[in-house]
């Protein structure tokens, strides 16, 4: 109840109290001309704080849902789920989530397709959907993404990159890439107990995240963790390698390191590359069958669940493609 007092400017002022949503109690005043206009200034804004109180935004939302599944997912997962939060959907995240509409995330996405792609912010619009399920909200979008633009990147062959890498100090990392198709966080997950009669054995990770190495004893899905024979070449890079005990990494150097020194490698050979495209290089190589279909080997050793990523490799040797 707002307390309403003339002003000597002949004005009236109407003092009341509001709570914000830490709980604490505030006092506030507006002025108007007359008591009539200044008590309506107050009973409104003193509605809308109770309103702006009660209010469970998107981004709220988004932030309990990654609470909840943060022991479930891996860090790398979580870490994507708060970039959407923090740079995806903006204009939607300050909404309360009753209040989402095909509009509001419609013109979302329109404002992010300026600057990002059909699939990230698929992702995004995905994630808020499914987040506001966990909360009983279930929505029924009518929306337009942007369309699918194909992506063609020119890739060295394998006998190119090999000749780059070979004798320096990635040597080992990459070769780990291009013949086991192993990523990055695989590779630098590897001990030397994983190694045992040539063959080796793909059961943790370590990833670079924030700053920082996260290690975990699983890899990035189910089908992830595997064994896979080592070639001789492979295995003499391995046994070079100094170590103490059998718990020491067979490649113990920082991601950095590894993504600086492919970088200036790929530069001073003519190529723009990422330590990823070393996968994409051994697909075909490897896998692909004579009719230019991807084999049923080549989808379990390279991991990936759809089989029109597997098709995107084709890219790295043309020749193979229809």
């Amino acid at each position: 109840m707002a307390t309403s007092q003339k002003l000597p400017s002949g004005n009236w002022r109407a003092q009341f109290f509001i709570v914000d949503k830490d709980g604490t109690r505030k006092r506030k005043s507006v002025t108007a001309p007359t008591r009539w206009e200044a008590e309506k200034m107050a009973a409104e804004y003193a509605q809308n704080a109770e309103r702006v109180r009660n209010l469970f935004t998107v981004a709220a939302a988004l932030t309990g849902y990654i609470d909840l599944k943060r022991n479930v997912l891996s860090p790398s997962t979580i870490r994507g789920y708060e970039v959407i939060r923090d740079h995806r959907l903006q204009s939607i995240m300050n909404l309360d989530i009753h209040e989402l509409t095909s509009f509001e995330m419609q013109r979302a996405i329109n404002e992010d397709a300026a600057t990002k792609g059909r699939k990230t912010i698929s992702e995004a619009m995905n994630l808020v959907v499914t987040a506001l399920k966990l909360y009983g909200v279930r929505l029924e979008l009518n929306v337009t993404l942007p369309p699918k633009k194909p992506k063609i990147k020119e890739l060295p062959t394998v006998e190119q990159v090999i000749n780059m890498i070979r004798g320096t100090d990635i040597e080992l990392p990459c070769m780990l890439a291009i013949w086991l198709s192993l990523r990055v966080s695989e590779v630098r997950g590897l001990q030397f107990r994983d190694l045992k009669d040539g063959v080796l054995t793909i059961c943790r990770s370590k990833m670079y995240l924030d700053g920082k190495d996260v290690l975990r004893d699983v890899n990035k899905t189910y089908k992830s963790t595997r064994r896979l024979a080592v070639p001789a070449y492979l295995n003499d890079l391995i046994q070079r390698v100094p170590h103490n005990s059998d718990e020491d990494y067979i490649v113990p150097v920082h991601y950095q390191f590894i993504r600086k020194h492919l970088k200036k490698l790929a530069k001073a050979n003519g190529f723009t590359m990422t330590f990823h495209d070393l996968r994409h290089i051994n697909a075909p190589k490897r896998y692909l069958l004579t009719d230019a279909r991807f084999s049923e080997r080549a989808f379990s050793i390279i991991t990936f669940w759809c089989i029109e990523t597997l098709k995107c490799f084709s890219h790295a040797f043309p020749e193979y493609s229809r």
